[in-house]
């Protein structure tokens, strides 16, 4: 090893055995010495919890598994690989749970996204860029949501006071004034956006119409919209622990019913800000004939979607992580600390050479 690359470096491991993390600190300058060692036993409950983890053997498979689907979607784009540089994968959230909560005696915020960024980059050769939520949590922030550092570039305005709504699984808005700075932009998630419609009509009910022909339960939409989370302020974030197949079981929810839960819930957030001029929908929504119509009912802003922006529609947010890479590989943050609650601007995800 040359003098050159003098540097301290630790080391960190747990082994199969789950005993504890073993920890090592070593100077590498033309050899290697050992500066400290030690064992850290893992709290009984801890180790109990890692040692009972049932379905981690599809997890990893899943993770694999995504890294080569991504790469074949990369190559289905035509574009040819070699004069693409760099990658970024945001991959599939499988788990996200912005808000801390008590876990094993600690307080704990967590996500987890899988389509292994290393799959991804050996297949296609190209640097690849992945797990962009963590590094904002750790930070203490929710670790969504990150499209407001798209919407600001994309959709300021130096008169008009905008919203860009992203209606995917999850609602989320970004609040832009009139004339915004980066510090001045607001973003969270609303609630639901396609999620319980999907699941209630699957594989989705695209126009809307099947949500036409039913009838809103307003008893049930009213208690439903009492949730807190509907009232409380930004930052927040929400996901599928929230509305997955418990909610539509205890809740008994019918189509009409979730896709006006959904334009009710997108409404009651924008009202914060009554000085919007603009709602820019994009995400599947936006197919969703009905639900625009009721949001154009609902809302006083007008409400268009990104395409009359030149931005598809089903492609924002796959954008936006192709502009974190770029953030990321020339070391600059990606998040904007007003719209996620971390504590500063952050790089954000790892990074995946082949």
């Amino acid at each position: 090893m040359s003098r050159s690359a003098r540097m301290r470096v630790a080391g960190m491991i747990s082994g199969t055995s789950v005993d504890g993390i073993d920890v090592a600190v070593v100077d590498i300058e033309d050899g290697i010495k050992v500066v400290a060692a030690r064992t850290v036993p893992y709290p009984p409950d801890v180790r109990e919890a890692i040692l009972s983890i049932s379905n981690v053997a599809t997890i990893a498979r899943l993770n694999f598994l995504l890294g080569d689907l991504f790469a074949e979607a990369l190559q289905q784009t035509g574009v040819p690989l070699e004069t693409i540089e760099l990658i970024g994968s945001h991959g599939q959230t499988i788990f996200h749970e912005g808000q801390p909560v008590e876990f094993l005696g600690r307080k704990i915020a967590s996500t987890m996204q899988i389509g292994e960024a290393a799959v991804i980059a050996e297949r296609t050769g190209i640097q690849t860029i992945a797990d962009f939520r963590p590094s904002d949590m750790a930070a203490g922030g929710n670790g969504a949501p990150l499209v407001p550092f798209l919407d600001y570039q994309l959709f300021r305005h130096p008169d008009r006071a905008r919203v860009a709504l992203n209606i995917g699984g999850i609602a989320n808005i970004t609040v832009i004034p009139a004339n915004a700075s980066v510090e001045d932009v607001i973003a969270f998630d609303t609630g639901p956006g396609n999620m319980l419609m999907d699941a209630l009509a699957p594989p989705f009910d695209r126009a809307g119409e099947g949500a036409r022909a039913g009838s809103v339960n307003d008893a049930l939409l009213a208690k439903l919209l009492d949730d807190p989370y509907y009232h409380r302020p930004p930052p927040k974030s929400c996901g599928r622990e929230q509305y997955g197949a418990e909610f539509i079981r205890n809740t008994a929810i019918d189509l009409a019913t979730a896709t006006e839960l959904t334009v009710r819930t997108i409404a009651l957030a924008i009202e914060w800000y009554p000085e919007t001029a603009e709602v820019i929908v994009s995400g599947g929504g936006a197919h969703n004939l009905y639900m625009m119509e009721r949001l154009r009912a609902v809302m006083r802003p007008t409400v268009t979607t990104s395409a009359e922006f030149g931005i598809d529609v089903d492609a924002k947010e796959a954008i936006l992580f192709a502009v974190l890479a770029f953030q990321t590989y020339h070391g600059r943050p990606g998040n904007i600390p007003s719209a996620t609650g971390a504590r500063k601007p952050a790089i954000l995800g790892k990074v995946s050479r082949t």
